[in-house]
């Protein structure tokens, strides 16, 4: 009878201490206006009573007030406990426009976590009729640093007469086009997907060829994937001109990115429609820290209303609990596809918000949600579902 108790101990020490115990622990960076409140409305989705999984939130805030008053030094800290969890949620911030105010905080953060690789995907909303007839997802894979931004910049002259001159100067590395060109070909392999696009290599051999030449390597090491390098302005063309026909991926440098993701997203109905995930990797282009937002801003005309569309930050939500499945298992990718097919059900259900054309409010497309996933959820298990 004591070697059976004792048996009985020993297996509850062992339940009670295993990892899959612990909490998962997501950074929330908090922020700015309409941000906030879609922040909020997204964090509902987290609780234990939705997802059956418990979250440990770890918050910042990275409102402008308070990044002014402690002179960016939020930032930084919320940078070193994200390399930590690996995991983020980001709101959308003000970026002040002085040169002397505090800045991008995005710049900070990505810098900060080493990110290399920022992954925005547009893809059809049921019930949303898209632009150009585009039907097929279309992802953007571009660079989180370096490029145009934080470049440094002067002018030399006299200012306000007509020999002034404005200069900056870019730079880019290696590793950060070896990185979107890797990882561009490996998103592709998962969706299958065709490589399309590149940046204006005849016109800057040295400059935008680099990333060129790390493209055409990559195509090298993946000779499964389709590829098909166009110049950046006949990337634009080719996406209202037949480039859509099936899904592409494509690799970008840092603005060359920023202006794609920004067409490319309202071309399915919205820029809210679809979630943007900054990534760092390993020397094996592992995932070590994924941070997700909407990206969009933070819509000061549309604050304190209720109107605003959430599902961006659901969607964000959503690609947390994906990337958190690496460490955490089948009970994270569970609540990751229960988040993405119930977010799109309830669009495909006529719930939709005033800018897809409808007349929900943003707390109550939210709670939509929420019905949604607790049905999938408790439907699954019934079934006995591994997902």
């Amino acid at each position: 009878m004591r070697r059976k108790q004792r048996r009985c101990v020993i297996l509850f020490y062992v339940l009670t201490s295993c990892d899959v115990t612990q909490a998962l622990r997501i950074v929330v960076l908090d922020g700015d206006q309409t941000g906030q409140e879609l922040l909020e409305q997204s964090l509902r989705l987290l609780d234990r009573e939705v997802i059956g999984l418990d979250v440990e939130l770890q918050r910042f805030d990275l409102s402008l007030q308070n990044r002014r008053a402690t002179a960016n030094a939020v930032v930084d800290q919320c940078a070193v406990a994200m390399r930590d969890a690996g995991l983020g949620l980001k709101a959308a911030t003000i970026t002040p426009e002085g040169h002397d105010d505090v800045g991008s905080p995005n710049r900070i953060v990505r810098e900060g976590i080493g990110a290399k690789v920022i992954i925005r995907t547009g893809r059809r909303l049921p019930g949303v009729a898209p632009i150009a007839g585009v039907h097929y997802p279309i992802s953007v894979v571009r660079m989180a640093v370096e490029d145009a931004y934080g470049a440094e910049q002067w002018r030399e002259g006299r200012p306000g007469s007509d020999d002034e001159a404005a200069f900056r100067t870019e730079r880019i590395t290696r590793s950060t086009c070896r990185a979107v060109a890797e990882y561009a070909f490996r998103t592709a392999a998962s969706m299958a997907a065709r490589v399309y696009g590149g940046p204006k290599w005849t016109v800057s051999p040295v400059y935008e060829g680099m990333l060129k030449e790390e493209l055409d390597a990559a195509a090298r090491r993946h000779p499964e994937i389709e590829y098909a390098p166009v110049l950046i302005d006949a990337t634009y063309a080719g996406l209202l001109s037949g480039a859509t026909d099936r899904t592409i991926v494509i690799p970008a440098l840092n603005r060359d990115g920023d202006c794609l993701s920004d067409l490319v997203l309202p071309m399915f109905g919205s820029i809210a429609g679809a979630e943007s995930v900054l990534l760092a990797f390993d020397d094996e282009y592992r995932t070590t820290c994924a941070m997700a937002e909407a990206p969009h801003g933070t819509a000061p005309a549309l604050q304190g209303k209720d109107v605003a569309n959430p599902l961006a930050m659901i969607l964000a939500c959503a690609a947390v609990m994906h990337y958190a499945a690496e460490r955490h298992g089948a009970a994270a990718e569970r609540a990751s596809r229960a988040i993405y097919e119930a977010a799109l059900e309830t669009v495909a259900s006529g719930v939709k918000t005033p800018d897809l054309g409808g007349g929900a409010s943003t707390s109550g497309f939210t709670s939509a949600v929420i019905e949604r996933i607790r049905t999938k959820l408790e439907i699954w298990s019934t079934l006995g579902s591994a997902l």
